[in-house]
């Protein structure tokens, strides 16, 4: 009774930390949202309190689509977060089976170089990269930020990956080749749905910093055809930084889609990191 009561109070403890850590992390959030849908008067007046039938207005929206297209800009990094996203976690999973799966000369080696690429920050490259892209004629197009993201994501999904493929029953996977099924078809058929949490967990951690990146876009596709959202709104609250209205919608408008995306993928997430922390 004595080590159940303390491990409910522990319990309980972590669970306040964990539920205070996520108010102060969505408290900031949640009040830009709020405030984007009142007047300027009420933003400065009450800026905690929920908008009422006199403080709520669209003006900052009707501003921010009026001025700048955050439609494109949003095509752009939904363009690019998604496609670089499917990059990663198909060459990612590739790679990772192959190093799980056999053992080859340098199979430890190619390991350990793979693991640079998650230690060593790609933006120190950043000079190298834009000379490639300008001599691929690449330079305000998004394949350029595609195949940057994706060589920038492949590292940490090929390492995650490959320690969960490692934990798959190799008698599973004989048992196909008895039955005569190839190695692609033991890879997307036995192996994938096995993994479908590590790639759950693989695609939020690529897809954040993908999306809220505002580096590369300023150097390889500044041009407004290829503004992604985060480089569009960035512009638009330098030009509009005493427009509070304008401000807050403009990041409501780049802050959402990331958030809508992260409660999609957020339950496989969940199980992604529970049971890698159970095995």
């Amino acid at each position: 009774m004595r080590l159940s009561h303390r491990s409910l109070t522990r319990s309980a403890l972590v669970h306040l930390i964990l539920g205070a850590y996520t108010v102060i992390a969505l408290f900031p959030v949640i009040l830009i949202a709020i405030n984007s849908f009142k007047t300027r008067k009420a933003i400065f007046r009450s800026p905690l309190s929920l908008p009422d039938s006199e403080s709520f207005s669209l003006i900052g929206y009707e501003t921010v689509l009026k001025q700048g297209d955050f439609f494109g800009y949003f095509l752009n990094s939904l363009t690019v977060t998604l496609v670089s996203l499917f990059f990663v976690l198909l060459f990612g999973a590739m790679a990772a089976f192959a190093l799980s799966e056999y053992r080859f000369r340098g199979n430890t080696l190619t390991g350990l170089y793979l693991a640079l690429g998650i230690m060593i920050p790609i933006r120190l490259g950043t000079v190298a990269i834009l000379q490639m892209m300008a001599d691929l004629q690449l330079v305000n197009t998004l394949w350029s930020l595609i195949l940057v993201y994706t060589a920038q994501g492949l590292p940490l999904a090929i390492f995650i990956l490959s320690e969960f493929m490692r934990q798959i029953s190799d008698d599973l996977k004989n048992a196909g080749r008895i039955d005569g099924l190839s190695e692609y078809v033991i890879f997307y058929r036995l192996v994938l749905p096995l993994v479908r949490p590590a790639m759950a967990t693989v695609a939020v951690f690529t897809m954040i910093p993908i999306w809220n990146d505002l580096w590369f876009p300023l150097i390889l596709a500044p041009g407004e055809e290829t503004k992604t959202i985060t480089l569009g709104a960035q512009v638009f609250i330098g030009q509009f930084v005493t427009n509070w209205n304008a401000v807050l919608a403009a990041l409501t408008l780049a802050i959402v889609p990331v958030l809508i995306l992260y409660v999609i993928f957020s339950r496989q997430l969940i199980a992604g990191i529970t049971s890698g922390a159970v095995k």
